[in-house]
């Protein structure tokens, strides 16, 4: 990953390969901010060659600097309009100018923060947030995974370093706190995307256990992993099922974090392990069913923002729990019509070997119980139907408790990885009823995201849960600013967003 780091320099002395000046869109600040460049480059630089610099966000023009600058370029960088600028704004921003640098194939580039502490751009934000944001952007942005080309310019990464530069000590400070808290963070997403990205052939229960304890216990957490030996003495029937197909065994991911008090109770992470997923039985078709191999993101998630917690050391306790299953079809694999209990006893009847998370998830949540949680927040790549409603934009979300509601809400808000509820009636629990056992896996082609989080609403004993369903965000279509095709690492920068305030 990349290099990020703050230091207190004069522009003209800092050794990079490109600074990145931020432009304003709207006339006044756009103004302003040449006049700076101006003054800043004197006689090297004529008006009329930033003329047409108009700030738009995304939009990049490359100056070479006079000879007196360590740095031979500078990478003018839109951010919008000052009025409508934000922290996605500004990550945005800093992806665009480093994937800039990445194209010209420069190692180390240097970000320039002054206008963000001057009166042609005031904002909310803290320093050290606006910091945060602008090191995620440049990590997150130039994100590849090079593990399976051969060819040594596609495995390359040619940016190296980035370095938000402070003008006071004061403001290096916070500075090198945010730029701390975004190296953390983005390692986390880099392991989401990496595990994510991985293909079933090499990711598959068995090794997703084995990184997820050698990752984890590096950042000072401890791993327990279970067997299907284990898995089968605590009756695990969700778990047992889905994976009779696969000649993977199952694995269940016990990850704790303990940064609290001894006496707080832990909040608790549930990620989908999915290591691929055909459909069991109830086959998918074949169009894109490689994408399946992200059918894990939900434990990617978890696995990630569990080693950032512990690398950040939050004042937490956090218990992170993954039930990780193959699902396949074979002579062995369950069939639609059979009926399984779960751990706690609850007969369950398999409408559609295709709804399998759910089933593995239902341990899990059964499993949570012992833990007396002060908070549950499962995450899964669920349901098609959730992607139909929400695209890949939002994370649909359903839940029990307010609070936990509107605390992922604002996180999501500011994270940028946004979160949308979407209703548990009453009503819609009629949809599961089952003719032959307690419930059903399935309700039917309407709704099908929220009888989902009904179905795994059962589960749930009396402590606060929140479901995300994550099929939307977690597996993209296209690349963003600072996301690529493929896996998103989504849920880890939400996720520690919103434990940095519990």
């Amino acid at each position: 990953m990349i290099n990020l780091k703050a230091e207190l320099k004069d522009v003209s002395s800092i050794k990079s390969d490109a600074l990145v000046m931020f432009i304003p869109s709207d006339d006044k600040s756009n103004k302003s901010s040449k006049r700076k460049l101006e003054n800043l480059l004197g006689k090297s630089i004529s008006p009329t060659s930033i003329k047409d610099v108009t700030g738009k966000a995304g939009e990049t023009t490359v100056l070479y600097t006079p000879d007196i600058f360590a740095s031979k370029r500078i990478i003018l960088t839109g951010i919008g309009e000052s009025e409508k600028v934000n922290l996605e704004y500004i990550r945005r921003a800093g992806a665009v100018a480093a994937k800039k640098a990445q194209g010209l194939k420069l190692s180390s580039i240097a970000y320039i923060l002054d206008i963000f502490d001057n009166s042609d751009l005031k904002l909310d934000d803290s320093l050290e947030d606006i910091s945060c944001a602008i090191a995620e952007g440049a990590a997150l942005g130039i994100y590849k995974f090079p593990t399976y080309f051969s060819d040594e310019e596609q495995k390359s990464n040619p940016l190296q370093s980035a370095t938000l530069i402070a003008h006071t000590k004061k403001n290096l400070k916070e500075i090198e706190r945010g730029v701390k808290r975004a190296a953390i963070i983005s390692e986390g997403v880099y392991l989401a995307r990496d595990l994510g990205n991985t293909p079933g052939l090499d990711l598959y229960p068995e090794t997703l256990a084995a990184i997820a304890r050698n990752e984890c216990r590096k950042a000072g957490c401890k791993v327990t992993i279970f067997d299907e030996k284990k898995i089968e003495s605590l009756r695990m029937g969700g778990i047992l099922s889905v994976s009779k197909g696969s000649e993977q065994s199952p694995r269940f991911i016990i990850i704790e974090w303990n940064g609290g008090k001894r006496t707080e109770k832990p909040h608790v992470l549930v990620g989908k392990g999915i290591t691929f997923d055909t459909g069991g039985i109830s086959i998918k078709p074949s169009a894109n069913m490689g994408e399946m191999k992200m059918d894990m993101s939900g434990a990617a998630a978890v696995i990630g923002a569990m080693k950032a917690a512990a690398m950040m050391k939050l004042r937490v306790n956090l218990i992170g729990l993954i039930p990780a299953c193959e699902n396949m079809p074979s002579g062995k694999a369950i069939r639609p019509g059979d009926v399984i209990r779960i751990m706690d006893g609850t007969s369950v009847e398999v409408d559609n070997t295709d709804a399998e998370g759910r089933l593995i998830l239902a341990d899990a949540l059964v499993y949570a119980k012992r833990y007396k949680p002060k908070a549950v927040v499962d995450l899964a790549t669920l349901t098609g139907a959730c992607v139909v409603a929400l695209g890949h934009y939002a994370t649909g979300m359903m839940g029990n408790d307010e609070n936990i509601i509107e605390a992922l809400k604002a996180a999501g808000n500011r994270s940028y990885e946004r979160v949308w509820e979407l209703p548990l009636y009453d009503e819609y629990e009629k949809l599961i009823k089952s003719d032959i056992a307690d419930v059903k896996n399935v309700g039917g082609r309407w709704a099908g995201a929220i009888t989902a989080g009904w179905f795994l609403k059962k589960f749930v004993d009396n402590y606060q849960w929140v479901h995300l369903d994550i099929a939307g965000t977690a597996i993209l279509e296209e690349s963003g600013d600072y996301t690529q095709k493929g896996a998103s690492g989504v849920g880890v920068r939400l996720l520690i967003e919103w434990l940095r305030t519990v």
